[in-house]
């Protein structure tokens, strides 16, 4: 979109918010650049330059702006509705993999070369995935200066930074500050985290309808791993650097988010995780539009506009758990799940609630006690299959994960059927196209709604909704009574 200078134009003299992290705006006379919406007085147009990502405005030299704060803008959704290797790529950047394991690291888990990796995103973002990691890295301190009372040397490490100054540099860089003067510029009466504890805002697009999103994920936690406490929904978090735990609550204007961390150099992956859990980095306006020129979703889409589809913070586990869902109640495949997770996962503390473990990887389940596998014998080989081909790589439902391979891949194992492959593509891996035709709910709500009701010809029906079916389905499940539609009393 950055290359259609008159549509950026319009955006920003609007201030127009829908087009937050879609592109940035830098500003040749001040030197900053600004998000669409920035409340600033709009520069004139001939000093505007368009750019696809903060790093790439940084690297052309602009600093991020101290009014609208730009890095804080919600994700592209570019990278969720793409399967291309850039979208690919993007994802992993902000689940940390360049951080970790470097771009020889990024370029094998997508099966490219560093060479090609560095030159597609330089192509269509300007700049390559080290500029990138970095400007997240930078984004991470920033949150760390102002939240926290940490020493400057232990935010630089925990953000990721490789030593003191790089840290110092890049702050002054992108912030125009020095970190002291960061924080000193918002402690007044701001709070502080305390014992690895961070409370944060994310943003959002509007319209956001929190209802099914929140709802789903509390009628299906597992016991153990998730629950509905006071108005949020509590999780644990198998990070890079140890356990974590997140407390989620919907607001009107952004999800209240508590993190509290065994390390702090996880606060980049927490925050990633739980944003694409959330799909908070959705285009609702663009979705609901298409969706809404369909007669029959028409009074739906105007009825809950801005759906999200609620995903996964793991796609390994939710891939277990939809094979112990297959053809049994909610409530039943809860139950299979925290059996599981009594016998297989580790232990975590949590004082502030009644979270006791981490599902368990598929490493600890490939000779699971019979006695924790209370199904028949065919799913257990299904169970048996699957996780032993994610423990060896050989099947791979990460947010970086090629959808149509990993379609592929599921299909060869035993016992696994379209309803289980496009759950996973659904939650797991974040396909926004994914349409599981063969759901009771879905069939429930086309013969409802007057739609065909034999899996192939609503398949055929719902081609006009495309690129968006999983968005149709969560209007669609909303017809029903099921509390998975509902937030929690």
């Amino acid at each position: 979109m950055h290359e259609d200078t008159e549509r950026c134009v319009r955006a920003v003299q609007a201030k127009d918010a829908r087009f937050d992290g879609w592109f940035f705006t830098g500003v040749v006379t001040t030197g900053i650049y600004c998000r669409p919406s920035c409340p600033a007085v709009p520069p004139k147009p001939a000093n505007m330059r368009f750019y696809p990502s903060a790093a790439a405005a940084q690297q052309a030299g602009f600093r991020a702006c101290k009014r609208c704060r730009p890095d804080t803008s919600p994700g592209s959704p570019e990278w969720n509705h793409r399967a291309d290797v850039v979208a690919r790529a993007m994802r992993l950047v902000a689940d940390g993999v360049v951080d970790r394991e470097g771009v020889p690291g990024l370029a094998t888990r997508l099966g490219y070369s560093t060479r090609q990796i560095e030159r597609q995103l330089r192509a269509e973002l300007g700049a390559g995935p080290l500029a990138l990691a970095r400007a997240q890295r930078a984004q991470t301190a920033r949150l760390l200066i102002e939240t926290s009372t940490l020493p400057m040397s232990d935010v630089a490490f925990a953000s990721g930074f490789a030593s003191i100054r790089a840290f110092n540099d890049t702050i002054r860089e992108v912030f125009a500050q020095t970190p002291t003067e960061l924080r000193d510029r918002v402690s007044r009466g701001h709070p502080t985290a305390v014992n690895g504890t961070l409370s944060l805002r994310l943003p959002f697009r509007q319209p956001f309808f929190p209802d099914n999103l929140f709802g789903h994920l509390a009628a299906t936690a597992v016991p153990g791993v998730e629950e509905w406490r006071d108005g949020a929904y509590r999780r644990t978090l198998r990070l890079p650097h140890g356990p974590g735990v997140v407390s989620l609550k919907p607001t009107p204007t952004y999800v209240a988010c508590t993190l509290t961390l065994t390390d702090l150099r996880d606060l980049t992956i927490a925050i990633s995780r739980c944003r694409w859990m959330l799909d908070l980095d959705a285009d609702p306006v663009a979705v609901d539009e298409l969706l809404a020129h369909d007669d029959v979703l028409e009074p739906l889409i105007h009825k809950a506009p801005g759906r999200r589809v609620p995903r996964t913070a793991c796609g390994v586990e939710f891939g277990i758990r939809a094979v112990l869902g297959q053809q049994v109640s909610t409530a039943a495949a809860r139950t299979h799940a925290a059996r599981l997770v009594r016998a297989h996962g580790e232990q975590v503390d949590d004082p502030a609630g009644g979270l006791t473990h981490l599902f368990p990887m598929p490493e600890a389940l490939m000779d699971p006690d019979p006695a924790t596998l209370a199904f028949p014998e065919s799913r257990r080989a299904t169970l048996k299959a699957l996780v032993t081909a994610l423990a060896s790589g050989d099947l791979d439902l990460s947010v970086g994960a090629d959808w149509d391979e990993a379609r592929a891949k599921l299909a060869d194992l035993p016992g696994i059927g379209p309803w289980t492959i496009e759950t996973i593509a659904m939650r797991s891996l974040g396909d926004p196209d994914a349409f599981v035709a063969t759901d009771l709910g879905v069939r429930h709500a086309a013969r409802l709604l007057d739609l065909p009701s034999t899996p192939a010809a609503l398949t055929r029906r719902a081609a006009a909704w495309r690129p968006w079916r999983s968005y149709a389905v969560q209007h669609l499940w909303a017809t029903g009574d099921h509390a998975i539609n509902t937030i929690p009393a």
